[in-house]
């Protein structure tokens, strides 16, 4: 990875986001980019309470966060099932660390990645849990992550944090990372057998391999990306043909899809494309 993904895939509406706060994606050091899909950088100062959500990836994320009046604190957060809710306020800060599906278990070798599955854990018990091992050394001082008003400071520092971790190199984290990163990217992969028997892998072996390293099954990742896509599309795209879409993802026909899509982000795609185009056309752009 030569620089971090630009897509807004996974988050729900991203324009009202990037129009409410300060948003950027910055690569990490050389030496960590085989296991990190990019750090993630938010600050915000509002008037008035507002809600993000996101359709999660299939992604460990290791986030510090500090919030208006209250103390800033380091969390561990597994993949989610469910749609993301966050509600920010006042003014603060967030420093993310986006791990690529499969890359956090080279740090956390005592733990499959199902341990984080639908978890959120905060606080030095999170580090004491992910890195039992006392010669990684106490958990990181989230200020010390936070507090700089420098951006390429606030990077420095996690890849400082992240660098003293000293990931071991895993082939089975490499494989993982790599047949994920396939199903990403080919439209063509829908059916977790076909996939398999092209990767020479049974059913049963790529499972357990998906269980250890990603945190949730070959079928659920497949699903999950064809969610993103959709949400992408009903945000850029206003005219969207959802038949014609459902049929490219790999749908049988528009009414899985329409159904997929409801049950991840709570809202069929057709009225979720209108409400975004409605906020669009209401809401005053800086």
């Amino acid at each position: 990875m030569s620089a971090p993904r630009r897509d807004t895939r996974g988050i729900v509406d991203a324009s009202e986001l990037f129009a409410r706060v300060r948003f950027r994606r910055r690569a990490p050091a050389g030496p960590l980019r085989p296991y990190l899909e990019h750090y993630w950088l938010i600050d915000w100062d509002l008037p008035e309470p507002y809600v993000t959500q996101v359709v999660p990836h299939p992604s460990v994320n290791i986030v510090f966060q500090r919030f208006e009046g209250r103390e800033p604190f380091v969390e561990i957060s597994g993949i989610g099932l469910g749609l993301f809710t966050q509600r920010l306020e006042g003014r603060g800060r967030v420093c993310g660390v986006q791990f690529r599906p499969g890359g956090f278990r080279p740090f956390t070798p005592a733990h499959p990645a199902t341990h984080w599955t639908g978890r959120r854990v905060r606080g030095p018990e999170a580090f004491a849990e992910a890195f039992p091992d006392p010669t990684v050394g106490p958990a990181p001082d989230p200020a010390a992550i936070l507090d700089p008003d420098d951006e390429d400071a606030r990077v420095t520092a996690l890849d400082a944090f992240l660098t003293g971790l000293a990931p071991r190199p895993d082939p089975q984290a490499d494989l993982a990372m790599a047949l994920v990163d396939r199903i990403r990217a080919d439209r063509a992969i829908r059916r977790v057998t076909d996939f398999a028997r092209a990767e020479g892998l049974s059913v049963r072996l790529l499972q357990r391999l998906f269980s250890a390293y990603v945190g949730v099954g070959p079928k659920w990742v497949i699903l999950r990306y064809r969610i993103h896509e959709a949400l992408e599309r009903a945000e850029t795209d206003r005219a969207v043909d959802w038949a014609a879409l459902a049929a490219d993802l790999g749908y049988a026909d528009q009414a899985h899809l329409v159904r997929d899509f409801t049950a991840t982000v709570g809202v069929p795609p057709t009225a979720y494309a209108e409400a975004v185009a409605a906020l669009t056309a209401a809401t005053p752009r800086a």
